[in-house]
């Protein structure tokens, strides 16, 4: 687990947050540890961009593939 000062953490606090890792950061004044951060624990994906780079899509998304005549009678 990292270790950061508080003046530090202070400085930085909230781009350090937007990199934080599943171990966490401990903070510290004076060499002691005062604090620890950790990652929230997410249930859910985000909606949006939750499948990035684990989808591939084939093809055309506007077509079945399948060639018909709107026009013929059945």
């Amino acid at each position: 687990m990292k270790t950061i000062g508080a003046a530090k953490f202070k400085e930085q606090c909230l781009g350090l947050l937007d990199r934080l890792d599943a171990d966490g950061l401990v903070v510290t004044k004076h060499g002691r540890p005062v604090a620890r951060v950790l990652p929230y624990e997410r249930r859910f994906a985000p909606l949006i961009g939750g499948l990035r780079d684990k989808v591939r899509i084939r093809g055309d998304l506007q077509t079945t593939g399948i060639r018909w005549n709107a026009d013929a009678e059945s």
